[in-house]
């Protein structure tokens, strides 16, 4: 059984960090690109950031670039994304995403998500 579950959200005042994990099992991580996205409430799915499966090559929406970083660890079978400098427009529901066709492809499975609300 596939699974990916994430862990690590939470409320944070605004300017603070949280790190983000997904724990995964059932598939091969390190074949699988991995990504973060969110969801607002209100509004569209938003891709926030992507790993490639060795981890050599990321990538970062604009909203979050030199703020969040995102990596992985394939001993582990996990992905993390470290968010510093939250914003109140951070706030959301943050899903990780597993990739087998790499980050530009669609996504093959899905995390059933973590809510990261910034509010003083």
């Amino acid at each position: 059984e596939v699974q990916l579950v994430e862990s690590g959200g939470g409320l944070v005042q605004p300017g603070g960090s949280l790190r983000l994990s997904c724990e995964t099992s059932g598939f091969t991580f390190s074949s699988y690109a991995m990504s973060w996205v969110r969801q607002a409430p209100g509004k569209e799915r938003e891709g926030v950031s992507c790993i490639s499966r060795d981890g050599g090559s990321t990538n970062y929406a604009d909203s979050v670039k030199d703020r969040f970083t995102i990596s992985r660890d394939n001993a582990k079978n996990t992905v993390y994304l470290q968010m510093n400098s939250l914003k109140p427009e951070d706030t959301a529901v943050y899903y990780c995403a597993a990739k087998r066709g790499g980050c530009t492809s669609y996504t093959n499975y899905w995390g059933q998500g973590t809510q990261v609300t910034v509010s003083s």
